[in-house]
């Protein structure tokens, strides 16, 4: 049966003519399936958007664009792998150094085996930091963040709070706070 004499296809309650049918209705009319009316599909085209260029500058654009995010994200793997590898190497010092301390060898294995380990806590610490941060609403993780990642642990906590506490102690008033009281003082003045 040619294309000519396939009869009209209705489209959400309009009739087109066979002309202007697009490939998948005239498959579907050779099946002798038929559309569902109420499907609410925007399936109306006009002859400039068949004859256009297929989507060719969008498939350029959206190639790009998966290019791109694809050099991003091995940038990212890229960062990611020196970043372990320079922990590794700490972990192997440090265990180097507490090793030559107490008169002991650490095998190679066993300092492989705690640099992984090491490493996925504070993968993990870092990813529960974010997520108290978030849920606070706020984009920067704080120090409020870090300590409530530590509440399984209440030794811990404590000493993180005691250091939170010594680091206030030591910083000097923030330029908020001296505007603040400079306000303060300014307004008991011209009253």
């Amino acid at each position: 049966m040619a294309p000519s004499q396939i009869s009209p296809v209705r489209h959400n309650g309009k009739h087109r003519s066979s002309r202007l049918r697009c490939c998948s209705c005239v498959s579907w009319k050779l099946r002798g399936w038929t559309m569902d009316p109420d499907l609410d599909l925007d399936l109306d085209m006009d002859m400039e958007t068949l004859a256009g260029d297929s989507g060719g500058e969008a498939e350029r654009n959206e190639a790009a664009e998966a290019e791109a995010e694809v050099e991003r994200y091995e940038a990212a793997e890229a960062e990611a792998d020196i970043l372990r590898d320079r922990f590794r190497l700490a972990v192997i010092s440090i265990a180097t150094a507490e090793g030559k301390k107490a008169g002991m060898t650490v095998a190679d294995p066993v300092v492989s085996c705690i640099a992984d380990l090491a490493f996925k806590s504070a993968e993990q610490l870092a990813k529960d930091a974010e997520l108290f941060a978030q849920h606070a609403g706020r984009k920067s993780v704080r120090m409020d963040d870090v300590i409530l990642t530590a509440h399984r642990n209440e030794h811990l906590m404590g000493l993180l709070r005691t250091f939170s506490q010594e680091l206030k102690g030591k910083e000097p008033a923030s330029e908020r706070k001296r505007k603040k009281s400079s306000k303060k003082d300014e307004t008991v003045i011209e009253v």
